[in-house]
This record gives C-alpha cells, sequence and structure tokens, in this order.
C-alpha cells in the first residue's frame, strides 16, 4: 500500500476508549496489574458510572505480541444493545497497530474532505493472481461500486479460552467472554470487486484454477517471518453476494479507525474474526488456501487427545465458521445477591448466517429448563432467519427467575441447524483454545447481606 508501513514498536498507537481494557500488549510495553486496576478505578471516579469488567482475567498480561483489548461493560445488556452503534469494541490483533495514512495529524484531526482527497489519490488495493486481468485498484474504484451495510458480529476463535484454559493450560491470549463485537459494516461486495477484474459473480474456479481468495495486510508478523498478516476463503464464498462479504471502509455510519483496519479491510461475516483481514494491500487468487502461519499452524480444532508432542497441523482444515455460542453478561461469575427476582440476560450467536431459533436457561445446575426471549432491537421480538432479522449479527436474550438460594445458572443456545452448545468444556478442550461454545456457567451466592 503506498505510503503506508508497519511500525516497529507500539509508539504510534491510537488514542483509545477508556472502557477499553488492555488485555495483551508487547512485554517491552507491560503495564503493571495494580497501576491497570488504579487506572481502572480511576476511569470509574472521571465517568462517574458504574463500569465491571467481564472478568479480570481479561486484563492480565499475558506475553502476546499483540495489543489486545477486551471491552469494560457498563450494566452489560445496555453496553452490548448499544454496541451495534459504538466503535468502542474489543480489538484483536497479532502486531502493531499501522498508522493512517494521515498519521501526522494526532487523533485523526483531518476534514473527511481532506482525508477523501488523500485516500483517492495515495490508497490502492493490486488484485493479481489467478486470473486473466490484474488490476491496481483505488479508493475511488471501490467507492463507485454500490456500498451495502451489513450488521454482523466479529468474535476471536479464542473467545473463552480462559474457562477452557482452567481444564488444562492451552496456548493463547487469555479472553473470557469479551472477545467479541457487533458493528454495522459499511463497504463494497467483495464479489462486485471481483467482477472488476474479470471473475462474475457464484464463480467456483476461474479458468485459470484459482479456488481462493487471500488477504494480505500491511500489518506485519514475527509468525510470518516478518511477512504480512495473510488469510483466505473459498472463491466460491468471495463471489456470491448472498455471504455479504465486504471491503469495508465504514464502521457504524463512520470511516473505519486505525484499530479497526483504517483505511480498508475485509469483513467475513459468520466465520472466526481472524479471516477479517485489516489494512488490506492486497487481493490474490490462489489455487490452494492460503498458505500462511494464521491458516496453516493456528486456528485449527484438534481432540483433546492431541499435544504439543503429536501435533500434526497438516491433518485438520483452518477454521471458518463459528459454532453456536452464548454467554451470560448480566451476572459474573460468583456473584452475590439478595434472594428474590433477578433478570438474566446476554449474547447468542451462531456461525454461517444460521440464527439463533432458542436459548435455554437453568437455575438449578441443568435439571430443569426454561426458554428465554430473543430479540436484535429492544422491543422487537426475534424470528431466526427472518427477512427482518439480521442473520450476521448476535441475538439478545434475557429471562427472568427467581433465586431463592446459592446455586449455578447455565445458559446454552440451538441454533437454526438444529446445532446445540456442548455440555462439558473437558469435551471440546483443545491445546489452542479454541471455539470454547460449552455450556456458560455462573455462580451465584445468595445472600441477605447488603453486598
Amino acid at each position: 500500500m503506498p505510503g503506508l508501513t508497519a511500525p516497529s514498536d507500539y509508539s504510534q498507537e491510537p488514542p483509545r476508549h477508556p472502557s477499553l481494557l488492555i488485555n495483551a500488549k508487547a512485554s517491552q510495553f507491560t503495564i503493571p496489574f495494580s497501576l491497570r486496576v488504579s487506572q481502572f478505578f480511576q476511569t470509574l471516579i472521571t465517568n462517574r458510572r458504574r463500569v465491571f469488567p467481564f472478568s479480570v482475567s481479561d486484563a492480565i498480561q499475558c506475553g502476546a505480541t499483540a495489543f489486545c483489548l477486551g471491552c469494560l461493560l457498563c450494566h452489560p445488556l445496555r453496553f452490548l444493545l448499544q454496541e451495534e452503534s459504538r466503535s468502542d469494541t474489543h480489538r484483536r490483533g497479532h502486531k502493531q497497530v499501522p498508522p493512517s495514512l494521515c498519521h501526522k495529524y494526532v487523533g485523526f484531526s483531518l476534514s473527511c474532505f481532506v482525508t477523501c482527497l488523500v485516500l483517492r489519490s495515495r490508497y490502492s488495493v493490486f488484485v493479481s493472481g489467478l486470473l486473466e486481468r490484474p488490476k491496481q485498484l483505488t479508493m475511488k474504484d471501490i467507492w463507485m461500486l454500490p456500498k451495502y451495510n451489513v450488521t454482523a458480529t466479529l468474535q476471536c476463535a479464542g473467545n473463552r479460552r480462559t474457562a477452557m484454559s482452567k481444564t488444562k493450560t492451552v496456548r493463547g491470549v487469555g479472553w473470557n467472554v469479551s472477545a467479541i463485537g457487533n458493528a454495522i459494516w459499511g463497504g463494497a461486495k467483495l464479489s462486485d470487486v471481483l467482477e472488476l477484474v474479470g471473475i462474475p459473480k457464484l464463480t467456483s474456479v476461474t479458468q485459470f484454477g484459482g479456488r481462493h481468495v487471500e488477504f494480505v495486510s500491511v500489518d506485519k508478523c514475527k509468525e510470518e517471518n516478518g511477512g504480512p498478516y495473510k488469510a483466505s476463503i473459498p472463491l466460491s464464498q468471495a463471489t456470491n453476494p448472498e455471504a455479504d462479504v465486504l471491503l469495508a471502509y465504514e464502521m457504524n455510519g463512520e470511516p473505519l479507525n486505525r484499530d479497526h483496519g483504517y483505511p480498508l479491510r475485509v469483513v467475513v461475516p459468520g466465520v472466526i474474526g481472524a479471516r477479517s483481514v485489516k489494512w488490506l494491500e492486497e487481493i490474490n487468487i490462489i489455487a490452494e488456501e492460503c498458505q500462511g502461519f494464521f491458516m496453516q499452524k493456528d486456528y485449527k480444532m484438534f481432540p483433546p487427545s492431541v499435544n504439543w508432542d503429536n501435533i500434526d497441523w497438516s491433518t485438520r482444515r483452518p477454521q471458518m465458521d463459528f459454532p453456536v455460542q452464548c454467554v451470560i453478561c448480566s451476572l459474573e461469575d460468583v456473584s452475590t445477591m439478595k434472594p428474590g427476582k433477578v433478570k438474566i440476560s446476554g449474547y447468542a450467536a451462531a456461525g454461517g448466517g444460521r440464527g439463533i431459533e432458542r436459548v435455554d436457561v437453568s437455575i438449578d445446575g441443568g435439571k430443569t429448563w426454561m426458554e428465554a426471549s430473543r430479540f436484535q432491537k429492544s422491543g422487537v421480538p426475534y424470528i431466526s432467519e427472518h427477512a427482518s432479522s439480521d442473520k450476521w449479527a448476535w441475538v439478545f436474550f434475557e429471562v427472568t427467575v427467581d433465586i431463592c438460594h446459592s446455586t449455578e445458572i447455565i445458559a446454552k443456545a440451538v441454533d437454526s441447524s438444529a446445532n446445540v452448545q456442548p455440555e462439558k468444556v473437558e469435551d471440546i478442550w483443545n491445546l489452542r483454545g479454541i471455539l470454547n461454545t460449552s455450556w456458560h456457567r455462573v455462580k451465584v451466592q445468595a445472600s441477605l447481606s447488603n453486598l
């Protein structure tokens, strides 16, 4: 990408919303945990609002080489409901954030008009590989295409990894339940972009043997031996307008910020977030899957019997769709409350565009179940896979229950293909700690005190 290179350290990181908490960062910029706690409570005082992280584990230093941010939730469901129109959602990266094309202006202070002029003159994406007409596409070329808004949830494959690590140690950033976010992404459909280089819609293979579309970032990673971060999706998905794969330049009606891929990123709805490449520089039409590290030697699902001594990465395909998932957000584990009526609420999401058919909640450790109500917009009932529903977006659930004594509350979701979350995390444990979609469990202590 002309005029844009990835920095070698974290000195050029963009400013971030105070409601975001550092999860992992390069060791040379490690912030002592005690200081982070102090900063957190200072944020409480400054904002004069009640803010709780999902879990303290989302704030500890994990020794990763990327800057990762988890959401601090105000009243949890209220925050989730508002997040569709917010940009202070979680951020997961694998290296430093590249500067913007206008990085000499602190805080992205240029007017939209001037910014557009800079983009028109300096930004381009090269599309090449197994196709007839390689082409350099400018931002103007992309803006000229029809613009689509797609509401989609992006979830890190390691969401809820912390709970999996309690069974047995895993490798990866220690996310609790906040490695997920929802936004309205605006941009051109990839199917329209590929038509500019002669690849028709609904194409599975080009005349030169291209079957996959590889996305290459400005982002440089040590795992790629200093090369760029990259990932791929099947050509059949890329050329299908119904798949809603975007080259996005907006997030919630505003230009992408640096954390989320400015000036252009890929958004692949329904699959793990690692395939939605930020800071896009190249698009390659290739015969086989991308051979990059994060496609071939990471983000693959292995059975519990595989360990780091017997692992064979070639025996598994790269993970794409995310299984059905749900999480209780209104209560933290080991919460203390007065006996009485309690509203239990949270989010549910399924990969592949599948809807959420049901969310079941138990307040007696799984002996009996009740069905929670579901919605995407407050006051509007959600109907799975209905035209009124956002098929790529998360679904909220809530149910009011009577808690009389200390117990374990459980939530599990069922998607529109009748896939259900597995009961035990032990059954899906894997050495990379990905795809923990086991029943979500929260222990509560009933107490008559004012705690």
